[in-house]
């Protein structure tokens, strides 16, 4: 099966996505060049990504001491992927970039993440370049992210350390000032670093001339101190290499060194890092001084203390990216198992004198509960997609749309955000299990491409994130934000879905506003009169009732559209009755423990397990 049908149907009968073409920024555009940019990623994931899937599963990252050693197929990708100009399509003309709408390229790189999500195709470098974008100097964007847009440099994220995981607050890199003058650098006040990252993804490689790092560390306080808690954290620029104000290498390497690879069971293509910044093995001189130190430059992005906040545009932005690879992945499941399925012969129709073994035995995807499983997977995974798209077009109506409506979009964004992460992070990796129970024992193999899709889809239930982390921030922060105003907005989008779906999905209809009411009553109930940790002891049902809703709606706002007798359209109606049958009813358990703030998990004394 191919992907683009599906893509094309929810851009442009659904999002509507022509209707962009309105406003001044994508003036230059028109159904053609959307076109034209989807059949090129479409092309490019078909030829350099997909084939090698399985290849970089297999050659994982080496470290021969010196360089981390790549297959050369994951080198010809990403130089596919810098050419094509995608790490730059939604920026400026003037720095490179197509202005091309965040949905349709958001849609473009779903190509690339069902064709090979280990490969990747520079979510983190666009991320970093963006953040760039939005919080560094002039001098800044034009050194460090218009390299990383052309795809001569790359970029990551440096967060998480050793002992301090996803606790940002804990983190122990510091910063110190790099001697007298150190704020006059024209890169940026420029200090040192001395610390340890863990998790990096893309942390070291040659597929670049050039690694751009973000990383979070704390300045000292006058005393020699770490602040502590978030709010003493600052966001740093750390080049894998050091260059001048033009953006040329200078032939000197920073402090920075690799420490190891981390071998995970999934997204094995990728190189997966600890970092050790500023231990001493490639010191660097300071400005005006021909005497080398140790200690790794980083130029500040920002205000001291403002780290997190210059973080977070990255941070999300990467949230929607993961969700959209756990999309994908469950998206290739799907696809590989309905192939199967249509091709597997095994057993025989019962019939009333019961089976008949005489009669030819039946492909499996004439047993009812294959059709179960094949559009349990459906549902997900392209109501996911629905979503993700759907997030990305509020994306353009934040940074296109009028102050109100941008104002709106922004809202929307924030609450949505956790359910774009979490929902296919969760549900999509049980879609890559039913593939591998279609595929019964097979499945199990590598000879079948289910068992890797399963593997590199468990990684994304902790990318950016996990669960619980994006429960507590939904269920204690974005419900309750602007006095819940996210919420309310949200909740009339839904409402005025059941009302467009009335007349031809009134049982539907009825079962979202149900749904909806339900949701509010436990986002109430929860609150009501009690300690955070009681409310939040349960945001982790909280968040899968909530995302069931969120795409029980899209759903239905989808299936609205569907009034033709296609099998496409005749497959979505099944996936919509499918979700609301078998799913939406799900979230009375979930919510009930919500509502009664119940306390066995939160209570139980460590002894007791």
């Amino acid at each position: 099966m191919s992907l683009r049908p599906t893509v094309d149907f929810l851009l442009h009968d659904w999002l509507k996505v022509e209707t962009l073409q309105s406003r001044e920024r994508f003036a230059d555009h028109s159904r053609e060049t959307f076109d034209a940019v989807l059949d090129t990623c479409e092309r490019i994931a078909r030829e350099k990504y997909a084939p090698f899937n399985r290849l970089v599963d297999t050659q994982e990252p080496q470290f021969d001491g010196e360089k981390v050693i790549l297959p050369q197929a994951t080198h010809d990708a990403y130089k596919a992927y810098a050419e094509s100009g995608m790490l730059s399509a939604a920026q400026d003309y003037d720095v490179g970039g197509m202005q091309l709408p965040y949905t349709v390229e958001a849609a473009a790189n779903a190509f690339f993440a069902m064709a090979s999500v280990s490969i990747g195709s520079g979510m983190l470098t666009s991320g970093n370049a963006n953040l760039l974008m939005v919080h560094g100097t002039d001098l800044q964007k034009q050194v460090f992210a218009a390299h990383e847009f052309s795809g001569r440099f790359s970029g990551t994220m440096c967060l998480s350390e050793p002992q301090a995981g996803s606790s940002l607050s804990d983190v122990t890199t510091r910063a110190t000032p790099d001697g007298e003058g150190f704020e006059a650098d024209a890169l940026g006040p420029r200090y040192r670093l001395k610390g340890h990252k863990m998790w990096i993804s893309s942390g070291e490689h040659e597929l670049s001339e050039n690694i751009i790092h973000l990383v979070l560390a704390k300045i000292p306080d006058a005393n020699g101190q770490l602040v502590p808690g978030v709010k003493g954290i600052s966001l740093f620029i750390v080049p894998k290499k050091m260059v001048d104000t033009q953006g040329q290498l200078t032939g000197q390497r920073n402090d920075m060194a690799l420490a190891g690879l981390n071998h995970k069971c999934g997204w094995r293509g990728t190189t997966n890092t600890l970092l050790n910044f500023g231990e001493g093995k490639y010191p660097v001189a300071s400005a005006g001084s021909a005497h080398a130190v140790a200690g790794a430059v980083g130029y500040r992005v920002g205000k001291p203390g403002e780290g997190l906040r210059c973080m977070f545009h990255m941070m999300n932005e990467a949230r929607i990216g993961v969700g959209m690879a756990a999309t994908m992945l469950g998206m290739a499941g799907y696809y590989a198992s309905l192939d199967y399925a249509k091709n597997r012969p095994q057993g025989r129709p019962s019939g009333a004198g019961g089976k008949d073994a005489s009669q030819p035995q039946v492909r499996i995807i004439e047993h009812a509960d294959i059709k179960r499983m094949l559009l349990a997977q459906k549902s997900y995974s392209e109501g996911a997609l629905a979503l993700a798209l759907y997030s990305a077009r509020l994306v353009d109506e934040q940074h296109t749309g009028s102050a109100e409506d941008a104002d709106v979009a922004r809202l929307l964004l924030e609450v949505l955000t956790p359910i774009v992460k979490s929902f296919p992070s969760e549900w999509c990796l049980e879609a890559n299990s039913m593939a591998i129970q279609i595929h019964g024992g097979y499945g199990y193999t590598r000879d079948f491409p289910v068992e890797q899709y399963w593997r590199d889809n468990r990684l994304n239930m902790i990318h950016e994130g996990t669960h619980g982390i994006q429960a507590m921030d939904l269920l204690g922060r974005k419900v309750l934000m602007e006095n819940g105003r996210g919420l309310q907005l949200l909740a009339e989008r839904m409402l005025a879905t059941a009302a467009k779906a009335e007349a031809s999905w009134g049982p539907e209809a009825a079962a979202l506003r149900d749904a909806l009411k339900q949701v509010g009553q436990a986002t109430e109930q929860a609150w009501a009169g009690a300690e955070p940790a009681q409310a939040l002891a349960n945001a982790v049902p909280y968040l899968q009732a909530f995302g069931h809703t969120v795409i029980a709606w899209i759903w239905l706002d989808v299936a609205c559209l569907d009034g033709d007798t296609t099998p496409a359209a005749q497959g979505r109606r099944a996936a919509c009755r499918y979700f609301y049958r078998y799913e939406l009813p799900k979230i009375g358990a979930w919510l009930r423990v919500v509502s009664s703030r119940d306390p066995t998990c939160a209570e139980l004394p460590e002894e007791a397990f």
